[in-house]
């Protein structure tokens, strides 16, 4: 017997709810019925704060097998590719907000195309957004620099579960994320300012990763081997005890490098939980890693032989209240170990020292929500502190402190406090979606007072599917603790540096008829004090300057394709094309930069996913980037001249079967062996075969 569902809106003055064949007088004003279910997820339901009723048309259908049976030889595959985005919950206001009723580009990545794409790290996942400049440095989530519209790598902020995980010491350390792809839900990926939904610091856009609920007492292992000795082991489970929903992951990760000094070892254990009662849900969330990689050219090629290890602790707890005045206080704390050596063996005489760094940051904030018959009410207060120790940056500290485990002392330290307010304000109606609001701020250790940074979205239905929006938002990013303060071989710090600002102007089209989805969006962004490495000639250190003004143009569009929803099973599962232009340009200034006029200018992203079989399906990613801006050629030891980046293509594909619990997969990144910088004199791998195998135990 199989259930089909039948849903309608309705509204009257008095609605009534039959509940076990009895009629029960509702407290609300409307009542919701939809039209198909489809398997999606109840947020829609959460977020309209209406009753639902449910009537079921019942049919019976004469087939031999048994329903659980029956439910084994459905194409899995087929059910996600069919989940509607739209009704997906996302952070993209201060109150809770359906992808649908969100006036921005919000890109978000879910669990099926996480687990059909040929990724094996966050860092190579984000490559297929075009919104999304990824420079990787070391492969399989190493070191990464991830960057929004032309935005430099400190201009993004990073949440985990919606807590701000950011590093205060350099943007280098912001992926440095205690998790593997199998513990992700999703990805959500907001592109522009966002100073009034997150604070200080989202100031090119936001990257939000939700982890995995625990829905049932299961236990997964997966495995995955491949080129240059590659091995990447997973274990996650997940199960309850009484009301309390546990989830737990290690993973473990390691290769020789596919040259030399290009090798990497990673641990990782990450554990949450959640508590839901009739008052609220409270939810606990710890993470620790621990990288070790070299670091071949990282930061300079004159010095190949680096090396880097981190240790990485995350945690928070955050309580959402379901009464009609919703509270969510949330308190978290980070803190971040960083040991890098210039010479990872045979130091020279005048090398004394590695460079060692702790940055510890704690804070909490109260976010608070009312709906009324004018829409949505936020408010709330942010608090964070950054503080870091080190050999290298900060102030001198009168008493120098011990470094954990390492027979060296910490001398420098330097803190920094950050007060935030905020206030926003929602209205949705059939065709209007409208949200207002700012972010004050104020950091005691700049004298900067108080600056208030003010945005607003709107969109309007031209039709059922069809929409237009526009925005403009206002955004601020702090230096960071290297930018401020570090002094190297080749780079000189400046503790004068003041705060970037930017503000930004959008608007485009939405569209979503089932078939076809995306958008079409045009930006601009004028940034002030922009901070880069610069120089003016190559005998010169790198210097850290405020830039007058940088101003970023551009252009994105997304197409996709459900081609199995429009032409039946044969058709593949979607087609996609995202496509992003960004024009920088800047102040008339002779020197070089290091970060910011190394953009994206162009960047294309195709996507075809095709079931095969009921059980074996097929991706494919094609990629194009071109690279605006110029670096040094580093040959035989010496420098050369300033050359351009060569744009290139590439193409990664993944072959996935599935049967019952057993999972088997191979993967090949840059198919034709193309050689490719993301950033200068540092080569990217070349082709890259991993197989993988995953078995997962359902308990009962």
């Amino acid at each position: 017997m199989v259930s089909l569902f039948r849903f309608q809106i309705v509204s009257s003055p008095l609605d009534f709810l039959i509940m076990n064949g009895k009629i029960v007088k509702s407290r609300t004003n409307s009542v919701l019925f939809f039209s198909k279910w489809k398997r999606k997820n109840y947020s829609l339901f959460q977020t309209m704060n209406k009753v639902i009723v449910i009537s079921v048309l019942v049919i019976t259908y004469l087939i031999s097998a048994p329903v659980i049976s029956f439910a084994n030889e459905i194409d899995t595959t087929e059910i996600k590719m069919e989940y509607d985005l739209d009704e997906i919950e996302i952070s993209a206001q201060r109150s809770p907000a359906l992808y649908s009723q969100v006036a921005r580009i919000v890109a978000v990545m879910e669990r099926a195309e996480i687990e059909s794409s040929p990724a094996q790290s966050i860092q190579n996942l984000l490559e297929y957004v075009a919104g999304v400049d990824i420079r990787q440095r070391g492969p399989e989530g190493a070191q990464a620099d991830v960057s929004i519209r032309g935005g430099t790598f400190d201009q993004t902020l990073i949440l985990l579960n919606g807590i701000n995980i950011t590093d205060p010491q350099t943007g280098h350390h912001n992926l440095n994320i205690p998790l593997s792809l199998n513990q992700i839900e999703r990805i959500e990926i907001l592109e522009g300012p966002a100073a009034r939904i997150y604070g200080p610091n989202a100031f090119s856009g936001a990257i939000n990763i939700v982890t995995r609920s625990s829905v049932s007492n299961s236990l997964k292992a997966s495995i995955t081997g491949g080129s240059f000795k590659f091995i990447d082991a997973d274990l996650n489970g997940s199960f309850k005890t009484g009301k309390l929903a546990h989830s737990i992951s290690l993973n473990k990760k390691l290769s020789d490098g596919y040259v030399e000094n290009t090798d990497f070892n990673f641990s990782n254990v990450f554990y949450n939980n959640e508590l839901i009662t009739k008052k609220g849900k409270m939810s606990f969330q710890i993470g620790y890693s621990e990288k070790g990689f070299g670091a071949n050219s990282f930061y300079t090629p004159k010095y190949p032989n680096q090396f880097e290890e981190l240790k990485t602790l995350v945690t928070s707890v955050k309580w959402e209240s379901s009464s009609k005045l919703h509270l969510t206080p949330v308190f978290y704390y980070r803190r971040n170990q960083d040991r890098f050596e210039l010479f990872r063996n045979n130091p020279p005489e005048w090398y004394k020292n590695h460079n060692y760094h702790s940055t510890n940051v704690y804070g909490g904030n109260l976010n608070s929500w009312i709906q009324s018959v004018l829409g949505k009410t936020a408010f709330g207060l942010d608090f964070r502190s950054e503080n870091i120790l080190s050999n290298v940056l900060g102030e001198e500290m009168s008493k120098p402190v011990k470094v954990p485990g390492e027979n060296a002392e910490f001398t420098k330290s330097k803190n920094r406090n950050i007060y935030s307010g905020f206030v926003e304000h929602v209205y949705y109606s059939s065709r209007w979606s409208i949200s207002a609001g700012l972010l004050l701020n104020h950091i005691p250790e700049m004298n900067s007072g108080i600056n208030v940074f003010p945005g607003v979205d709107v969109s309007f239905n031209l039709s059922e599917d069809l929409k237009i929006f526009s925005s403009y938002n206002t955004s601020l990013r702090l230096p960071t603790f290297t930018d401020l303060y570090y002094q190297g071989p080749t780079n000189i710090g400046n503790p004068d540096l003041e705060p970037e600002k930017s503000a930004s102007l959008e608007g485009g089209f939405k569209w979503n008829s089932g078939f076809i989805q995306g958008h079409l969006v045009g930006f601009y962004k004028k940034g002030e004090n922009i901070i880069d490495w610069v120089k003016q000639s190559e005998e010169e250190k790198w210097q850290a300057q405020n830039l007058t003004e940088l101003n970023n143009f551009g252009t994105e569009i997304l197409i996709k394709f459900n081609l199995k929803r429009k032409y039946g099973k044969f058709a593949p599962n979607y087609l996609s094309v995202n496509y992003l232009f960004n024009d920088v340009t800047k102040d008339e200034q002779d020197f070089i930069s290091n970060y910011v006029l190394d953009h994206l200018q162009h960047k294309f992203v195709g996507s075809i996913n095709q079931t095969i079989l009921a059980n074996f399906t097929v991706d494919f990613k094609v990629s194009y980037q071109d690279r605006a801006g110029t670096y040094t050629q580093f040959i035989n030891g010496d420098w050369g001249n300033q050359v351009e980046y060569l744009p290139f293509w590439n193409i990664d594909g993944k072959a996935n079967y599935s049967w019952k619990s057993l999972n088997l997969f191979v993967s090949v990144t840059n198919i034709f062996d193309k050689s490719y910088f993301d950033i200068g004199n540092v080569p990217q791998p070349g082709r890259w075969v991993k197989l993988g195998i995953s078995y997962q135990l359902n308990i009962n």
